[in-house]
């Protein structure tokens, strides 16, 4: 396994940020301690979560389910580093959601006690609040920071001056602000290369990009579809609204020996301002699969064919639309 770097910080994380979405709604409690135990043995020490992971309102199932993991010892939590988010609905409560600084406080609590541990690594915001002030939330991030409850604070789906405004609040307050940002990134969905990478560059931010294969179109779907393997229900709708693209994609990776997901992979790994994907397996073929992508390696002419398959935005803002 390969690390880096997360963004401007001293801490190590692997290339690749185990995903545990599906853990609990899709994948058994036995079967998603197998996949973090395997994940630990390949070297992935990065793991993602969120309070409302699990389909179920206000019972944080998915946490539930790495605490106890956790608790099975054998050094388990001390080897990962266990980023979880807040914003997501906990209750039917006015101040069960969001960014105030009371749900802030109570969010963090309540995962810390599902996730068995006595501290978040990296305690993301789920999605940008507008209403509360950054001053608000800097302040309760802050406290969680002090009480060694959170060691960084990072944000997910944020735009690019979301993450300007909040890193200059911080800076006013001499406090480190966000070090990582989660976003949608793949090569079927490039907006964030406009302004959102770019702050993260200028900003010293990590990049995790959720959805790498584009919710399973850019792992071989066509083929998925002529075998009739499993596919998600709205995979046939979003198979015709990028068929001819695919037909291309689908080519050139078999044309390389590859499976289409392993270069999707490679092809942001490849990014420097890319910290680690997150796979989120909903077995464990899925999980070793996956590692292939850091042996791909893609030369220019390899990039530049697959911007014609995939193109981009144009590259970073203003330029990518004006002079």
């Amino acid at each position: 396994m390969e690390f880096t770097q997360l963004g401007r910080t001293g801490l190590k994380v692997s290339r690749f940020c185990l995903g545990t979405m599906n853990f609990g709604p899709q994948t058994s409690e036995e079967d998603s301690f197998a996949i973090m135990d395997k994940a630990l043995e390949l070297g992935i020490n990065f793991f993602d979560t969120a309070n409302v992971y699990g389909r179920k309102r206000g019972e944080g199932i998915t946490e539930n389910i790495v605490g106890r993991w956790f608790a099975q010892g054998g050094g388990r939590r001390d080897k990962t580093v266990l980023a979880t988010k807040v914003y997501g609905l906990m209750g039917d409560w006015p101040n069960e959601s969001r960014l105030s600084a009371l749900h802030i406080r109570k969010a963090c609590d309540a995962s810390l006690k599902r996730l068995q541990t006595d501290h978040v690594d990296l305690y993301q915001m789920h999605h940008i609040y507008r209403i509360t002030p950054w001053e608000e939330i800097w302040q309760a991030m802050e406290l969680l920071v002090q009480q060694g409850k959170v060691l960084y604070v990072g944000s997910s789906n944020f735009a690019g001056w979301h993450i300007a405004k909040a890193q200059e609040a911080a800076k006013a307050r001499h406090f480190m602000g966000l070090v990582s940002e989660q976003s949608l990134y793949s090569l079927n969905d490039r907006m964030i290369e406009l302004e959102v990478i770019p702050a993260c560059k200028d900003y010293g931010l990590g990049l995790i990009p959720w959805s790498p294969l584009s919710g399973g179109l850019l792992g071989g779907a066509l083929q998925k579809l002529k075998t009739g393997r499993r596919t998600s229900d709205d995979m046939p709708k979003k198979i015709k609204e990028k068929r001819l693209a695919l037909k291309a994609w689908e080519k050139f990776c078999k044309g390389r020996g590859e499976q289409p997901a392993d270069v999707a992979l490679a092809w942001l790994l490849s990014n420097p301002a890319v910290t680690a994907p997150i796979i989120g397996p909903r077995t464990m073929e899925q999980l070793t699969g996956a590692l292939r992508a850091l042996k791909v390696k893609l030369n220019k002419d390899a990039m530049q064919q697959i911007d014609e398959i995939w193109p981009g935005p144009g590259g970073e803002a203003p330029e990518a639309y004006a002079w």
